[in-house]
């Protein structure tokens, strides 16, 4: 090849380099879709929401909502991770998506680690521990004492097998050398109506979901579990504090696009949701909701969060052996 074709080639190389950079610094020029794994209306969905409104404003174009349930969030990453990787297309990203799938399901239509690129860990939602008010238990002390001389005889409920809240039961379970059995319900309902009628004894709830039968005095709660105690529960201590340090299982919420996003575009969409994150309204939002905002983490940093999830996780999902079906995607 000769001098002058060798300069041309360099020349087209540049001009395609400063094209792809203009399109990247144009972004966004159309609407950007959030497609999240839940059903409308709970917690989960009203974060989205306020977080699609909230980051329109800041990249100056709409973010429209796409609700996408399923398959224990399969079918929501499975689609995004498949999506054109152009930062058009978000996930509402979870630990159930980003870490306990990959850890229970022996199959999938996406890897995580390959497929996806975690940009933030905008909330996390604390988990409470909950007794039917009958057990004679004011803390987490009592009631490892209460089931350890009751041993065999008190059963918890769960939204089912390999759900967070079942696995952070099997987490407490162990801190606490205690024996509860697990009786598994399908949907939250029946699980807290089984706890209410004492047909269960102890819960690991999401916060949100407990809190009124909590504020009317049928449900107590001994503690929470994430680090930090619960906005909403402020006089309810952590597991931690509780005399279990070092205890954490919580759930958490985040943004994520499909791998092989420019990185000019995925850099702009994080540093949006991290000013978001940073909004006062937005975490006024998150606090009613009983969730946890979080602070801008920079990419070290989520990968060592999601190694310590990945970790925590990993072992009680070894521990006791929990293996799933392949979900439909």
């Amino acid at each position: 090849m000769n001098t002058t074709t060798k300069t041309l080639f360099a020349g087209i190389a540049c001009a395609l380099a400063l094209v792809a950079g203009l399109a990247h610094a144009q972004y966004p020029e159309r609407p950007v879709k959030l497609v999240v794994p839940y059903t409308p209306g709970g917690s989960a969905d009203i974060l989205a929401r306020t977080l699609a409104t909230e980051l329109g404003k800041e990249i100056g174009q709409s973010v429209v909502v796409e609700n996408r349930p399923g398959a224990n969030t399969q079918i929501a990453a499975t689609a995004v991770a498949r999506a054109p990787a152009d930062g058009y297309t978000v996930l509402l990203a979870s630990s159930a998506s980003m870490v306990l799938n990959p850890l229970l399901y022996s199959k999938m239509n996406y890897v995580p680690e390959k497929d996806l690129r975690l940009l933030n860990v905008v909330a996390e939602a604390p988990l409470v521990v909950v007794v039917n008010d009958k057990v004679p238990a004011q803390n987490l002390r009592d009631f490892a004492a209460h089931a350890k001389a009751n041993a065999g005889r008190l059963n918890y409920s769960s939204v089912g097998l390999g759900n967070p809240l079942q696995l952070a039961t099997e987490m407490l379970k162990s801190e606490l050398q205690i024996d509860v059995t697990h009786v598994p319900y399908n949907g939250s309902a029946p699980a807290i109506a089984a706890l209410l009628s004492n047909d269960t004894q102890l819960m690991v709830d999401v916060v949100s979901t407990s809190l009124p039968h909590i504020r009317a005095g049928k449900l107590r709660a001994l503690a929470v579990t994430g680090s930090e105690r619960a906005k909403s529960l402020p006089d309810v201590p952590t597991v931690a504090e509780s005399g279990f340090p070092g205890f954490h299982a919580a759930t958490w919420f985040g943004a994520a696009v499909p791998a092989g996003t420019p990185a000019a575009v995925a850099t702009r969409l994080q540093s949006a949701i991290d000013k978001v994150m940073m909004n006062p309204q937005f975490r006024n939002v998150l606090d009613a909701q009983s969730l946890m905002a979080q602070s801008p983490r920079t990419d070290e940093q989520l990968n060592q969060y999601i190694g310590r999830d990945r970790s925590s996780w990993g072992k009680v999902i070894r521990t006791h052996n929990i293996k799933l079906e392949a979900a439909g995607t």
